[in-house]
């Protein structure tokens, strides 16, 4: 068994490309994976004290000489605490500390093992960044370098400034393992993350992506939630500068309104069905990804994104450093306002070359391809399916208007499958922690706040969703509910776990009772019963036609669905859009796909 040994050596390994000044190593059983890595590593200096206080103290003061991180090692239990005191004058000093306490797995907790106390979270907010690891398995490898990166990262530079970091560490006996061949690291003894910012952020942010977009290299921009940063001209600025590099911008529903616009940027609304495509997925391989906002909803984008190795260089940029990388592969974390970038970078490569025409005509290709296909499929089926219930919902709506869509499906669908238009709605959706909870009291939050406002604001959730936040469709006698429409698709349960693996290895009864999980109560009935107008919506003519006044307070609008019947139609469109794409590229711009 050699994943104890390994885990520890691949810490080491990644703190020497990420420039540890040195450690400190405190002597006990539990943490002796990470003490022998260190000792038998040998390019970090190392320093052996017998009191974990004093230890740390003693790293405190070389990092507070030298400023730059100082890792210290203790074993587990109390030892953990001893350095606290240290933790607390470095993180009001600004001292950068890597605090790697050894834990017990999980096993040993709450059974009275020695030396085992609860570890995580120890030094509460004094500290950067904290993560607490379950004993190391394979299925974590590809975990290691990210993790040992962004500590250095997050105790050097962030939104604090530099400060300590602490990692809690499981270790599972044996505790003295061999050492395998570690992950790979990034090429020429590079970190796996770093982050740029602090003082004279924007200047080093504009030069590190203009070193990466140059000479001519081909890139694309990913723009989630909040891509347009804090300014009303930020989305124009991003489009300014996807035009002048010659790289598609892969839009989220929720970055900005998908309206028409002048620029040159090759704009991708179909990247979810372009990236279906096995042929596109290798011919539009990047060298740079630029990441702009949250991430995508979409899985396929966040996979595709996941699986681009070097040399693709991926750029992660946030107002305030946040780390939004599910997928691990940020090389760079750039803290810096998207627009406010974008636009300092466009000055400086004013004179550069763009990418080659090739790149974005292929692109624009395919997501041409996989615009046409959906609608081609859309116009035949004959039944209201959910895509065509979405794409008509963004159609439909009066300028000004604001769709708050649910997680799970509506907010897929809508990215997926809605058209660009003139002065586009606005799409919301609580994918902070991506729950269904709350969603109908959010929509009227944000109708609230828009009761001045022109056009409408309607909420797109499925029956879960609504029947979970039953509770905001009850107001006061003294209060005024805001002006909303709630567009509710009932198909009977949790139409996205009819996606997923669960719907084949369960027996239907199983699925349908743990996952499925059709209500009792009729949506319509329910809605009627809190008081409210209820319409019943059986085609996208009815919907239009529905949308074309403003609702007089709250409005249910229920559209029946059958969750196999919307399997079977997202089924036949991501067929019909890879197959496009794959045609559209066949002989196209790029030639064969590589192999």
């Amino acid at each position: 068994m050699t994943l104890p040994g390994t885990f520890a050596a691949t810490l080491v390994d990644e703190w020497v490309r990420a420039g540890v000044e040195a450690a400190v190593v405190s002597p006990g059983s539990r943490s002796a994976p990470l003490a022998r890595a260190l000792l038998e590593d040998g390019r970090i200096p190392l320093t052996v004290r017998l009191d974990e206080r004093s230890a740390a103290y003693f790293a405190l003061g070389r990092a507070l000489a030298s400023g730059r991180p100082v890792a210290v090692v203790t074993t587990s239990g109390t030892a953990a605490a001893e350095l606290a005191p240290a933790v607390i004058e470095a993180d009001l000093a600004g001292v950068p500390l890597i605090c790697c306490t050894a834990d017990r797995p999980e096993e040993l907790h709450h059974v009275g093992a020695p030396q085992t106390i609860e570890q995580a979270g120890i030094f509460g907010a004094a500290v950067r960044f904290a993560a607490s690891l379950a004993a190391p398995d394979a299925a974590g490898q590809p975990a290691w370098r990210s993790l040992a990166a962004r500590a250095v990262a997050e105790a050097t530079v962030g939104p604090r400034g530099p400060g300590p970091v602490h990692l809690n560490l499981a270790f599972r006996e044996p505790l003295i393992t061999e050492v395998g061949p570690l992950p790979p690291g990034r090429g020429a003894g590079a970190p796996w993350h770093r982050r740029i910012g602090g003082a004279g952020a924007p200047l080093a942010c504009v030069d590190a992506l203009v070193a990466a977009a140059t000479p001519a290299r081909r890139g694309v921009i990913v723009a989630g939630r909040g891509a347009a940063g804090a300014t009303a001209w930020g989305a124009q600025a991003i489009l300014e500068l996807s035009a002048a590099l010659g790289w598609p911008v892969l839009e989220d529903g929720r970055a900005w309104p998908k309206a028409p616009d002048s620029s040159r940027a090759v704009r991708i609304g179909c990247a979810d069905h372009v990236l279906r495509s096995e042929r596109a997925r290798r011919a539009l391989v990047p060298d740079v990804v630029l990441r702009l906002g949250g991430p995508p909803a979409s899985k396929v984008l966040s996979t595709w994104l996941a699986e681009l190795a070097e040399p693709t260089t991926q750029l992660l940029v946030d107002p305030y450093g946040r780390w939004a990388d599910p997928e691990r592969r940020a090389e760079v974390v750039l803290a810096a306002d998207p627009a406010e970038l974008a636009a300092g970078a466009l000055g400086e490569l004013e004179h550069r070359t763009r990418a080659p025409e090739l790149w974005t005509a292929a692109w624009a290709a395919a997501d041409r391809a996989a615009r046409e296909a959906i609608g081609a499929v859309l116009a035949k089926d004959a039944h209201l399916s959910e895509p065509a219930l979405a794409r008509a919902l963004y159609a439909a709506l009066p300028p000004g208007s604001v769709i708050v869509a649910s997680s799970s499906m509506p907010v897929r669908d809508l990215e997926w499958f809605s058209e660009p238009r003139p002065d586009a709605p606005v799409v919301h959706a609580n994918r902070g922690a991506n729950g269904i909870d709350g969603v109908t009291s959010t929509v009227l939050g944000v109708a609230s706040a828009r009761r001045s406002a022109g056009g409408q604001t309607v909420g797109l959730l499925g029956d879960l969703a609504f029947l979970h936040d039953l509770s905001g469709l009850v107001w006061g006698a003294a209060e005024l509910p805001p002006a909303a429409r709630l567009l509710v698709v009932d198909n009977g349960g949790g139409a996205i776990f009819s996606f997923l693996p669960y719907a084949g290895a369960l027996s239907g009864e199983v699925f349908e009772r743990a996952f499925g999980t059709p209500q009792s109560h009729d949506v319509a009935a329910v809605a009627t019963g809190l008081g409210h107008r209820v319409l019943e919506i059986s085609s996208t003519a009815e919907l239009t036609a529905a949308l074309a006044e403003p609702p007089d307070g709250i409005e249910v609008l229920v559209a029946r669905s059958d969750r196999q019947a919307n399997l079977a139609a997202h089924e036949r469109l991501a067929d019909a859009c890879a197959q496009a794409v794959d045609a559209a590229l066949g002989g196209g711009p790029l030639g064969p796909a590589k192999s």
